[in-house]
């Protein structure tokens, strides 16, 4: 694959992009000064980009004079109409491993790097850092208070599988 470091001006987004990636252009910008060009700008034989719409964005708006091209010479039209779908939905599709996710996390986060240009927004890192309780898990030993107007009354019989129980006289019948 040949890569050639381009005019940006040489290069021009495909007017009926079905992607709205205008909310992305921060976090990408962020990404390339941190990071700097990983990826090049997929465009066909006329310069029309297939793939990076939102890098091209990016770029324009940190003033970059010259950027990474690969021109897919080889693709047709209907390929190139179907790669430029299938780049941006294949992205959807892959997950985050959430055992994973918040110790690489930790990780950045104990060596000082700035975890606001990673594209998660302030509440979702702080879920992910969370070391506490997850959603859905308890402490086990943690007894909750409690309530105000108790739900058992005198009288109330309790189902617990196949025994029966009352809350009030501790009977147990099998």
């Amino acid at each position: 694959m040949q890569v050639d470091l381009r005019d940006i001006t040489s290069i021009r987004p495909y007017d009926k992009n079905p992607r709205n990636n205008d909310d992305a252009v921060d976090a990408v910008a962020a990404s390339l000064k941190q990071f700097g060009f990983r990826q090049p700008i997929v465009v066909d034989a006329d310069g029309v980009i297939i793939c990076g719409h939102t890098r091209f964005k990016a770029a324009q708006k940190l003033g970059l004079a010259k950027v990474p091209v690969h021109v897919a010479k080889d693709l047709s039209p209907e390929q190139v109409k179907a790669y430029r779908i299938a780049d941006n939905k294949t992205a959807e599709l892959a997950e985050w491993n959430m055992d994973l996710l918040p110790i690489e996390l930790k990780d950045l986060k104990a060596a000082d790097f700035d975890l606001s240009m990673l594209g998660f927004d302030e509440d979702e890192l702080a879920k992910l850092l969370d070391g506490g309780v997850q959603a859905g898990l308890t402490d086990p030993d943690d007894v909750p208070a409690a309530p105000e107007e108790p739900i058992t009354k005198p009288g109330d019989l309790w189902l617990l599988g196949t025994y029966t129980t009352c809350p009030h006289c501790g009977e147990v019948n099998e």
